[in-house]
């Protein structure tokens, strides 16, 4: 038997037991996993510089770190998410939809757990915990295989999950990490039909596109966020400077992050020195409008630039004619992850959330709310950018299907 395949064995065998399990077993359970992780702090965060050190000398980024680090206060926003998760309504059991037929049937359809779903991440240790608690309230196994630059931190929290678990008589392999981090063990876990019921990438586009082209699994796709914010011409300059400086440097790596600002024309003249300004760390890359009004050191914005995910201070910047060239740009170039609309018109807002098709678009907002926390939903497996069977965060619903149950009374067809 493969390593893969045991797993996947351990992992089936744990989800028939979870999906029987009461929700004030599972809460209590989400309880302890997050009291061990404080207790565990000490342990996690050596871990983490483990991982961290390699990192930097593997030539990482500053903004890639960043994804990578765990500190005190994010361990306990991490055991915080935890709780609130114990807290949230239990998805398992829920009456979607019933009827009861002419000839006497009655049907009741019903939320059960998917079953065992994997999931393929880089980088963010959180996404371990995070996944782990939404599987568990939502009656789910989990495996789990990160990357390699976080397997020190991964290896230390699912190890707490797992004594957690078992202390409160929850089967550990509940959650399973894939401790091989070799692209042949992810090319096994991606065709593991008959074990993990669906597979679920978080990472940059190179993952997902990677699990698209590989998988034979149902594949929930994720995370690659082209996101643009669109300075309207009766936009309040100050919000959105705060939008844009939010929505680009508050956290770059991630997928809400801001990479492209489009600015009408009206308004470029004024708003894009004080946006330099602003962004005085951040690279921009402008089209020649962009360059006539800033002048030297602004790069030319390349074709691949309007394409980019950079996940760095980098933004791409496009001074357009209007609402209408706005929606072409972003019709064009999104990845159908979170768009803004900045402006006083309503209109024009009704215009952008009607035509924008993206999983979330805002109007006066920072792109950076596209999370499952912000959205209350305690966490997220993940935010996709598809539209079957889920979109937008995913939290404790998006890990259900339904079962039919039919009672009868002897009928036949």
């Amino acid at each position: 038997m493969s390593y893969m395949t045991e797993l996947g064995e351990r992992a089936k065998q744990s989800a028939a037991i979870l999906a029987g399990l009461g929700t004030e077993a599972k809460n209590q359970a989400l309880y302890a996993v997050a009291q061990a992780l404080e207790d565990g702090c000490a342990a996690i965060l050596a871990a983490n510089e483990t991982d961290i050190g390699l990192a930097r000398d593997n030539g990482m980024s500053d903004a890639m770190v960043d994804r990578l680090r765990l500190t005190q206060d994010r361990i306990a926003g991490i055991a915080g998410a935890v709780r609130h998760v114990a807290g949230l309504e239990d998805p398992v059991g829920r009456v979607l939809d019933g009827c009861t037929r002419p000839n006497g049937l009655h049907i009741v359809k019903t939320a059960v757990p998917l079953g065992v779903v994997g999931i393929i991440f880089e980088s963010r240790p959180n996404v371990t915990v995070d996944c782990a608690a939404l599987c568990l309230k939502s009656g789910n196994a989990c495996i789990l295989r990160g990357g390699k630059e976080a397997i020190h931190s991964n290896t230390t929290l699912v190890q707490i999950i797992r004594n957690a678990l078992d202390k409160r008589q929850i089967p550990a392999d509940a959650v399973l990490l894939v401790e091989d981090t070799s692209r042949d063990i992810a090319n096994e876990m991606m065709r593991l039909n008959g074990f993990i019921d669906v597979l679920i990438p978080r990472g940059g586009p190179g993952l997902i596109s990677s699990v698209l082209q590989n998988s034979t699994l149902p594949v929930i796709e994720t995370g690659v966020g082209n996101c643009h914010a669109y300075v309207d011409a009766d936009a309040d300059l100050a919000m959105a400077l705060d939008i844009v400086d939010n929505g680009k440097t508050s956290r770059p790596s991630v997928c809400n992050a801001l990479e492209t600002v489009l600015v009408h024309r009206d308004v470029a003249n004024k708003f894009l020195p004080r946006l330099r300004q602003r962004l005085a760390r951040v690279e921009l890359r402008g089209c020649p409008e962009t360059l006539a009004i800033l002048g030297g050191g602004v790069p030319a914005a390349t074709e691949d630039d309007w394409l980019a995910e950079f996940g760095d201070y980098i933004l791409a910047v496009r001074v357009v004619s209007g609402i209408d060239e706005a929606l072409a740009h972003i019709a064009r170039y999104s990845t159908s992850h979170s768009e803004v609309i900045i402006t006083n018109s309503y209109e024009n807002s009704r215009r952008f959330t009607q035509e924008v098709d993206s999983a979330a678009v805002y109007v006066n907002a920072s792109t950076r709310f596209t999370d499952g926390s912000e959205f209350g939903l305690g966490a997220e497996i993940g935010i996709s950018t598809q539209k079957l069977h889920a979109r937008g965060p995913m939290g404790l619903r998006e890990l259900t299907s339904c079962k039919y149950i039919i009672t009868g009374n002897g009928q036949t067809r």
